[in-house]
């Protein structure tokens, strides 16, 4: 919601399947909030933390809200969860509404629809949503690639 915890874990955990893939120069990669209430913030030190762990620096992103041009700009926009999704369907233009997606679809195995907002919980929770999102994403690299990239 705030762009400090999950959102943020996840643009550093694309960035670096999107290196791996060597598919930098293919695709862009961004992460807002549906508020603006930590707008220019870095994220939270436990989400800098678990990236870290795993060999991802987060560090320097700051918080942003959800633009209308970023509806335009973007070809998938995933929701960390349904609340999220739905203010999302809100402002979001019809002609754009096909690119809104919730996270947990790229990763059906998941079985849950919402990534848990662990801000007022503890480091096990960072943990946990490190791992939907990278289980997630996998998924959405996939699709990308099989869609839009041609790639096998």
């Amino acid at each position: 919601m705030g762009n400090i915890c999950r959102s943020p874990t996840a643009e550093g955990v694309m960035r670096q399947l999107v290196v791996d893939a060597a598919l930098v120069d293919q695709i862009e990669i961004d992460s807002a909030g549906t508020g603006a209430w930590h707008e220019g913030e870095a994220p939270d030190r436990r989400a800098q933390a678990e990236a870290r762990r795993r060999g991802i620096d987060i560090s320097m992103q700051q918080a942003r809200a959800l633009r209308s041009e970023d509806y335009r700009a973007f070809d998938y926009i995933v929701a960390m969860d349904r609340n999220n999704l739905s203010h999302m369907k809100q402002r979001c233009p019809d002609k754009h509404r096909h690119k809104l997606h919730l996270c947990t679809r790229f990763a059906p195995d998941l079985e849950t629809d919402d990534v848990p907002d662990p801000y007022y919980g503890g480091h096990d929770g960072f943990r946990e949503v490190f791992d939907m999102v990278e289980a997630s994403l996998r998924g959405l690299l996939r699709e990308i690639e099989a869609k839009h990239l041609n790639k096998k």
